[in-house]
């Protein structure tokens, strides 16, 4: 987990780090059952099983914690895409699906909160959100060699579209599960990928 330059203080010794997802994990569960506007320190407290002291020696108020939280869901997408890619095997379709169906996983874990994340995100919640979305980007641009053209293009748009459904999904279902949206998703940018409007210089030699 990063550190946040409003003075979050990471744990060093393993159970420090345990009692810290304790409180990361019932921050999650409040924020997701009660939203933005209840989520407190004392509720998040009382959820883990704590006092409000102990999370207060960890984080100075209620936004540093939910910059945590969202710290914590963007290192795990980071993760999950590397991995992935990591286990794919070599080609365009089962690289770029495998890259797809990891960020769908990751959302669907996570959808119920991720709206009052970016609602509550400060400066630095932004950034740290850039960062983590350039870090997937390059993550599939270096999986993949040779790199197909419109492949940036691709993976911004799907990257795009994901965070878009994320944070939209519960005032505008799609009736669709994260399983099938990424399976159509991955398809559409691979016939993109595929055809020869990916290619300007294919494109042009065509006209």
């Amino acid at each position: 987990m990063s550190q946040n330059s409003e003075g979050f203080r990471p744990p060093q010794q393993a159970r420090s780090r345990a009692s810290l997802q304790k409180v990361l994990t019932a921050a999650e569960h409040v924020l997701a059952e009660r939203g933005l506007e209840s989520f407190t320190i004392a509720e998040v407290a009382s959820r883990a099983g704590m006092s409000v002291g102990t999370i207060y020696r960890r984080f100075d108020g209620k936004e540093q914690l939910l910059y945590a939280v969202k710290d914590q869901l963007l290192t795990q997408l980071e993760t999950n895409v590397r991995d992935a890619l990591s286990s794919a095997s070599p080609g365009l379709r089962p690289t770029f699906t495998a890259f797809v169906s990891a960020l769908a996983h990751t959302f669907a874990e996570h959808d119920r909160i991720f709206p009052d994340l970016l609602d509550a995100q400060r400066s630095d919640g932004r950034d740290r959100g850039l960062a983590a979305l350039s870090a997937i980007q390059d993550a599939l641009l270096e999986a993949l060699s040779p790199r197909p053209a419109g492949l940036d293009m691709a993976a911004r748009t799907i990257i795009g579209a994901c965070i878009h459904r994320a944070a939209t999904c519960r005032f505008w279902p799609d009736d669709q599960s994260w399983t099938r949206w990424a399976e159509e998703a991955a398809e559409m940018a691979l016939a993109y990928l595929t055809s020869p409007a990916a290619d300007p210089a294919q494109a042009t030699a065509r006209m």
